[in-house]
């Protein structure tokens, strides 16, 4: 017997509901699910990848103020296909790296972050299928 059986969503607060959905939506292709609102007054938006059952959850709580993210306090972590096509991406929409891309001289991927909102990190990870198993942590 298991105590728990799998991991159902992740909560970030947010300051500003509409403009954390859009960023995860337009900047991370990510698909809004469902909305609603909680008995104490939080306003919740959960997303998810295309590929992910996990969800994200965005809170909106006005009682609780401004929300502000200590530096390399927690991410968020996806895999993409190619680092340089989501940069290209990203740059269109002006948007940028706040740090790498970072390639592995070994030749088994690379890593990148970008800045959401509120100051939460999102890590993007490209794997090399050929010279990584998909369970490897950067």
């Amino acid at each position: 017997m298991s105590i728990v059986r799998r991991l159902d969503h992740t909560r970030y607060r947010v300051s500003d509901l509409e403009k954390s959905v859009d960023f995860y939506k337009k900047v991370l292709g990510l698909e809004e699910v469902r909305r609603h609102k909680s008995p104490r007054g939080s306003e919740l938006a959960f997303l998810k990848a295309p590929e992910s059952e996990e969800l994200i959850e965005l809170c909106y709580f006005p009682n609780s103020g401004k929300v502000e993210v200590q530096e390399d306090l927690t991410h968020l972590a996806f895999i993409v296909d190619s680092l340089e096509a989501f940069g290209e991406h990203i740059k269109s929409i002006g948007v940028e790296f706040s740090d790498g891309p970072t390639m592995k001289p070994d030749g088994s991927g690379g890593f990148a972050f970008i800045d959401a909102p509120e100051g939460y990190e999102i890590e993007l990870i490209q794997r090399n299928p050929a010279a990584v198993s998909d369970k490897q942590s950067y």
